[in-house]
């Protein structure tokens, strides 16, 4: 059962984040699931050999499976109420710029390059799960949000922010929590 979640959660995870369906997603999270459940059973741990394998095999299903995983989550809360940005951020009021009579109020795009910064924070949160160190996703949260701090004013980045942390974080530690089960 873990085999079958972790193989077949790590394809559809990939699928997901390459060709976004919400079917690959919530296939891939059963997939996930099934690792978990599969892991923490009473069985054997893997054989020593098979586990670099074992634990490739899981922060790939993290790293991939965070993204889709943080994008359902926003879509749940929040629909379609963000701006999107021509960068891959969102679109915010800008308080500091001045303001003309009959015109939009000036905009800025905020949460810049996320997906280069998710694809990293899920690598080091899952990395350090699978090493036996949850210590260190104190480290990876605090990084990541002394990063974004000057972008969080706005309350749409805050809730952005805290939302896709929370769904990317709790996807990649699943995915080491299995591995580190079956490993261990």
């Amino acid at each position: 059962m873990f085999a079958f979640g972790l193989i077949g959660g790590t394809v559809l995870a990939v699928l997901a984040a390459v060709r976004p369906r919400p079917l690959y997603f919530w296939l891939a999270t059963g997939g996930l699931a099934l690792a978990v459940v599969g892991a923490s059973g009473p069985s054997t741990p893997a054989p020593p050999q098979l586990a670099p394998l074992i634990g490739a095999v899981g922060i790939t299903l993290a790293v991939f499976g965070g993204g889709p995983a943080a994008t359902t989550a926003l879509r749940l809360a929040m629909g379609g109420s963000a701006v999107p940005g021509l960068h891959g951020g969102i679109l915010v009021s800008d308080p500091s710029a001045p303001t003309q009579p009959g015109l939009a109020p000036a905009r800025r795009e905020v949460l810049r390059g996320g997906l280069t910064i998710g694809v990293l924070e899920r690598l080091a949160a899952a990395g350090t799960i699978v090493a036996g160190f949850p210590e260190g996703l104190a480290i990876v949260v605090a990084v990541k949000g002394v990063g974004r701090f000057t972008e969080l004013e706005a309350p749409e980045a805050r809730e952005r922010f805290i939302i896709g942390t929370l769904a990317s974080l709790i996807w990649a530690c699943a995915a080491g929590l299995a591995v580190h089960l079956a490993v261990r």
